[in-house]
């Protein structure tokens, strides 16, 4: 096929950003979320985001992409229909020189991304089955709506002129607000996981944020539709931001709480890169710093000093601090781009020859049209403004909808299990090393998989012994010798069933000394295993008090 309109280089790179904005979802969030989870909630952070994924690309083909660019239904909102067929995705695309498939699919990584952020404000409570029902309801009357509005040739606020050049307020000032409403709707974590919530993998935390910070070169580069000057620039504004931004918030860090972090040097790049999209390539390089160091102040002092004062901020439990890292960050990122928008790269990006719009109020001042400047200034907060208040209302309507069906939040018993519980796995499982048939009593170990209980009995074993609790279920499994015993309890609360199957351990054992003839200090008491846990799990190597050798 051969088309005059086609621009081969322009296509590849526009396929190629569009991937790279993908992997920002998959593996990029999916690392990051199941790094920065408690290890109880690692699988159901990952299952969230892939989930979101899956589904918003389904949603977008089916009607999702034309209601966000295609024939107006309202000013605000685009009819439905699919982007399915060949003659369609295989025609000229509404903006640049490659086919509407190339559209659909660069246009699609940005619909993905926006409810996995989401998700990031609601991990470690919401209901899978609830989660399942709100990634396609919010895609359809939230993020299409934000999209034709504010991206859309025919959208009211693109047609006010609205700066907000990758996605600043379609994506990250929509994803905070919604996620923070979305957590006031859901409900907080467990008492136990909002006071203790460390990541289980932090440098797979890390390595999954450097792949969502090396993924923004195609977010925020391939906004032109073109392999051009303009997305050259918007790729080296965006690092220099984030490296900026990062640097200020770890600085922070160490001079305020005394030490860097991990979790502080992830916020830090977010907010940068966050902050300089509305703007990547419409302002100049030395801007893009000034926009760094604001991005790693503001949303550090509302995050670790505001968050424990300001009593919404306290109640509302934001699991990944979306609203600070998202919701602030966008709207700096928004007004900061009215403030320093140059008229020359403007025009370069909208092709417009000359203009009362798309004009920094600091470049209006100095060539004396303020009133062009204030305009631009005003604009950008109506965008703000409009984006915010769509997704508290959708949001909220969406979440009250979803609860008359299925709850939103997880039940209490259920929260203090975790994955387990939720998806029939964990991340980590602790194999036994059963080695080699020795039948002395020296150096056993014991095992048991992870689980949030607070306590947990062990018997000494040769081999091994395993404890393990499944929906309420408390079941031990002993290896002595050649001989194995079963210690099961299924009824009472969990220190109930704990205290039965340590008697009938005990009991067991006893009865195998006996048996044997095997020598103890005190044959009616057999010597046990101490093991000391934290919130979380069993040691797999705890204190060990020995018996004696057999003679």
């Amino acid at each position: 096929m051969s088309d005059d309109w086609l621009n081969n280089g322009d296509n590849a790179w526009q396929l190629t950003a569009a991937t790279l904005v993908a992997l920002q979802s998959i593996p990029g969030l999916v690392m990051l979320y199941g790094g920065m989870a408690k290890k109880k909630w690692a699988v159901n952070s990952c299952l969230m985001a892939v989930y979101a994924f899956a589904a918003t690309l389904i949603c977008w083909v089916g009607w999702g992409y034309q209601m966000s660019f295609g024939d107006k239904l309202f000013d605000f909102w685009g009819k439905p229909g699919v982007a399915l067929d060949d003659n369609f995705l295989l025609g000229q695309a509404f903006l640049g020189n490659f086919p509407t498939a190339t559209m659909v699919w660069f246009q699609f990584g940005f619909a993905a991304i926006t409810p996995v952020l989401i998700g990031g404000a609601l991990l470690g409570r919401m209901n899978f089955v609830a989660w399942v029902a709100f990634v396609p309801l919010w895609h359809t009357f939230s993020y299409t709506v934000g999209a034709f509005s504010v991206w859309g040739p025919n959208g009211w606020v693109a047609k006010m002129g609205v700066i907000d050049f990758a996605g600043g307020f379609v994506i990250h000032l929509s994803s905070g607000v919604a996620g923070f409403t979305a957590a006031y709707w859901v409900g907080p974590r467990s008492d136990k996981d909002r006071k203790r919530f460390e990541a289980n993998n932090v440098p797979m935390m890390v390595a999954g944020a450097g792949l969502v910070w090396i993924g923004w070169t195609g977010f925020n580069g391939g906004a032109p539709y073109a392999a051009s000057a303009v997305a050259s620039l918007a790729v080296i504004n965006t690092h220099v931001c984030a490296a900026t931004s990062l640097l200020t918030w770890l600085v922070l860090d160490i001079c305020i709480c005394g030490k860097a972090s991990a979790s502080g040097v992830v916020n830090g790049m977010i907010t940068g890169l966050v902050c300089i999209t509305p703007a990547a390539g419409v302002v100049q390089c030395w801007a893009a710093i000034l926009m760094g160091l604001i991005s790693g102040s503001l949303p550090w002092y509302t995050l670790m000093v505001l968050q424990n004062n300001i009593s919404l901020l306290k109640h509302v439990d934001d699991t990944f601090a979306i609203f600070h890292t998202h919701a602030l960050a966008g709207t700096l990122g928004g007004i900061l781009t009215g403030l320093f928008a140059v008229p020359k790269l403007t025009r370069l990006f909208y092709a417009v020859p000359g203009s009362e719009k798309y004009i920094g109020l600091a470049y209006a001042l100095r060539a004396g049209r303020t009133s062009a400047g204030l305009r631009q200034m005003g604009v950008q907060l109506i965008g703000i403004l409009f984006i915010a208040c769509l997704n508290i209302v959708v949001t909220s309507l969406i979440c009250l909808f979803i609860s008359l069906f299925v709850p939103l939040r997880l039940s209490e018993e259920v929260l203090g299990i975790g994955d387990e519980e939720v998806h029939g796995e964990v991340a980590y499982v602790l194999s036994n090393d059963i080695g080699d048939d020795d039948q002395s009593f020296e150096n056993p170990k014991v095992y048991n998989s992870v689980y949030d209980v607070d306590e947990f009995p062990s018997v000494v074993s040769n081999k091994s012994t395993s404890y393990e609790l499944y929906r309420a279920r408390v079941k031990s499994t002993i290896h002595l010798g050649s001989e194995t015993y079963f210690a099961d309890a299924n009824k009472g609360i969990i220190s109930e069933q704990l205290s039965s199957v340590k008697e009938q351990s005990m009991s067991i054992l006893k009865d195998f000394i006996t048996k044997h003839n095997i020598p103890n200090d005190d044959p009616d008491e057999p010597d046990e295993i101490s093991s000391e846990d934290d919130d979380d799990e069993i040691s797999p190597n705890p204190p060990v008090k020995k018996s004696k050798k057999r003679q």
